[in-house]
């Protein structure tokens, strides 16, 4: 006789009557289950959902859609355009203590969802960057929409991704009593999410900001975008016209190259020595472009190539900038066995189709460590463009762009232009900063402590203040006395960070290879 055969011979030679105990067991445990059940009616989030669908609310097929975290403020703005249809009405709930991210409507629409901690609450909400100038939408972190489709019902859970993780999703599911329907409005919310993106046409940055100041909070900022005439960025003709015409050019043609059966996508290399005007002329590309889409990526931001590619493919026409591109020749990801970020980056411009309208805008001070990663990947980098030290033209029309307001009291304008031989565009502004100081600290000025002062900038009574003020008279001995405090030899690490060679040689970093052949000279 089988093992379990015995049990069940076992089993059955038991007196099967009740006893006593047995009979108060029973009726605790119909007690327990009568008063969950009284509980579950009664519970805020089942009733609503029970008056909602009716009683078999529970049964509902349930379609999710999810969107990157930055994302969030896009997902937001369709489902507002998505419920704003003629036919829909709504409601919309809070939703407090459903923290899991593994847990979606499905599991709210169990009986046990409330036993889990889900209740009904207030709506928290986050104010997210939506645009420039500091402008922000509200999004609902989580958040149960209860509609009315032209008589048909559904629900709508919203989670935004978690706070605590910047690699989360924010999410969307839909249940109503047609799972068709429901994939239907999750795909209309997407196109809705794409055409209302509030990302298109500005500028935007994930990580720091390379230029200005971002508006907004979390890793995802507005920049203001950058306004330059061409007299502004002092570069050889032929140099600029270059560049212009690749970022420019093809931007302004696309539609007759697309019709001639050529590419848009292109990849641009600004490099040379730091100072040399790299950011500037991208602010000055970025200028001549304002109906383009922008992504910026600089310092922690460059880990977020794949997310930049992804807004720029989704948003196109747009222009991908990536600011000291060696920085991630040797990067590797976060995870063991990654990729460099380098190779990530001409992975992403491979994925991109030849007939996408997108620009890599990419700068480097250090090109060595580029080139054969490039040279592997033909094609991708369309045309590179060295940025030379300003000549001596060039550095009259870059000391006339800083002066400002400054009165150049010079007897021999040509001395400086000799003596700066080689400096960058960075050594001049501050040579000029440097030899406004001195002409201030020169300058008379009243007693800050009489109030009768009235050049006084802090006088309320003075409604010129510092305005009204002479402008700073700079001299030979001025603009003198700031070019040897710079070209001092106790100087030179400031004029190698301003880019300024002088009497020195430049100094640049050195690579393995030349390091051991000098190590093998000795």
């Amino acid at each position: 006789m089988s093992e379990y055969a015995g049990i069940r011979e076992g089993i059955a030679g038991q007196d099967e009557r009740p006893e006593l105990a047995d009979i108060a067991r029973m009726a605790r445990r119909l007690m327990r289950l009568a008063v969950s059940a009284a509980r579950a009616d009664d519970a805020p989030l089942r009733r609503l959902l029970r008056e909602h669908f009716g009683p078999d609310f529970w049964a509902l097929p349930v379609v999710s859609g999810s969107w990157r975290g930055y994302d969030h403020v896009n997902l937001q703005a369709g489902l507002d355009h998505w419920l704003a249809g003629p036919i829909r009405e709504h409601v919309l709930i809070g939703l407090t203590g459903f923290r899991d991210p593994r847990l979606g409507l499905a599991d709210l629409l169990q009986p046990a969802a409330e036993a889990a901690g889900a209740g009904v609450g207030s709506v928290a909400m986050s104010a997210l960057p939506a645009g420039p100038g500091g402008l922000t939408r509200a999004c609902v972190k989580c958040g149960l929409y209860l509609v009315n489709d032209g008589g048909a019902p559904m629900a709508v859970l919203l989670r935004g991704p978690d706070e605590r993780d910047p690699g989360a999703d924010a999410s969307l599911d839909v249940a109503c009593a047609d799972q068709a329907t429901a994939q239907a409005v999750v795909d209309e919310i997407r196109r809705q999410a794409i055409a209302r993106n509030v990302f298109r046409g500005h500028v935007i940055s994930f990580g720091d900001p390379m230029f200005g100041h971002g508006r907004g909070g979390g890793g995802l900022r507005f920049l203001d975008r950058p306004r330059l005439s061409r007299d502004e960025v002092v570069l050889p003709a032929d140099v600029l016209d270059g560049i212009e015409r690749q970022v420019v050019g093809v931007a302004r043609h696309a539609d007759r190259l697309l019709a001639g059966g050529q590419h848009l996508k292109r990849g641009v290399l600004l490099h040379g020595a730091p100072g040399t005007g790299k950011t500037h002329t991208i602010r000055y590309l970025l200028g001549l472009l304002p109906a383009m889409t922008v992504v910026v990526l600089s310092g922690h931001g460059l880990r977020w190539i794949a997310e930049a590619c992804s807004v720029a493919r989704v948003l196109q026409p747009s222009v991908v900038v990536i600011e000291d591109v060696d920085l991630i020749a040797e990067d590797r990801g976060l995870r063991t066995g990654q990729h460099p970020l380098l190779f990530q980056l001409l992975n992403e411009m491979d994925g991109l189709g030849e007939d996408i309208d997108v620009t890599f805008l990419l700068t480097t001070n250090r090109p060595d460590l580029l080139e054969a990663a490039l040279a592997a990947r033909p094609g991708r980098i369309d045309h590179a463009a060295e940025l030379p030290a300003p000549g001596p033209e060039a550095r009259r029309k870059l000391i006339a762009l800083y002066q400002g307001a400054l009165k150049l009291d010079l007897t021999d304008p040509d001395d400086v232009i000799k003596r700066t031989d080689g400096v960058t565009a960075a050594f001049l502004k501050e040579l000029l900063r440097r030899s406004a100081l001195l002409a201030a600290e020169d300058a008379p000025s009243g007693d800050p402590d009489d109030p009768d002062d009235p050049d006084d900038p802090d006088d309320p009574a003075d409604p010129d203040g510092p305005a009204g003020a002479e402008p700073l008279r700079v001299t030979d001995a001025h603009l003198s006395t700031a070019l040897d405090q710079l070209l001092d030899v106790r100087s030179s690490l400031t004029r190698t960070l301003l880019g300024g060679r002088g009497q020195d040689a430049v100094i640049r970093p050195m690579g393995a290879d030349a390091l051991l052949q000098r190590v093998r000279r000795r």
